[in-house]
């Protein structure tokens, strides 16, 4: 696992790359660093998160729940690895059994030299489950419509 390092991603996936200049300056690339770090992406997306530590570190597994009552999804993914550079600060998690797709997804927050603040968030993955397979584009609707979820989380805690 760590294979959304590399790019291309792996033939076979469906792939998504999505970016978004989230802010300006030192103190929103901290601030949207940290919440990022904090799986606060995650929740200002609206997924309930159960995380093994309170942040992303390599092996923690966090079980992501979405949905409300009888209709609730819960998946579990594991980090694969940590980017703790100057200028640019992320994560990737791969997906665990279970889980509605398999894949990877990688989300990081780098401080460009003109001082913008970009949130990317990458992923490469394939129906896991049944009612993902049956789903079809249904699922790549749900999957842009989280990215974009978390992309706004993001911007919202740099500002």
């Amino acid at each position: 696992m760590g294979a959304s390092r590399d790019v291309p991603f792996p033939a076979g996936y469906h792939h998504l790359r999505e970016q978004k200049v989230i802010g300006y300056g030192a103190d929103a690339f901290e601030a949207a660093a940290a919440h990022l770090g904090s799986w606060g992406m995650h929740r200002g997306a609206g997924l309930d998160v159960r995380a093994e530590t309170p942040t992303a570190v390599p092996g923690t597994t966090v079980e992501l729940r979405w949905g409300i009552g009888p209709l609730r999804l819960a998946f579990s993914c594991r980090v694969v690895y940590v980017l703790d550079d100057p200028q640019r600060k992320g994560f990737a998690y791969g997906t665990l059994p279970g889980h509605p797709e398999r894949g990877e997804e990688s989300f990081v927050v780098e401080q460009r030299p003109d001082g913008a603040v970009v949130a990317t968030v990458s992923a490469f993955s394939k129906p896991g489950r049944w009612f993902t397979r049956i789903g079809g584009p249904a699922g790549r609707v749900v999957q842009k419509v989280m990215t974009r979820r978390y992309l706004e989380a993001l911007a919202a805690a740099a500002r």
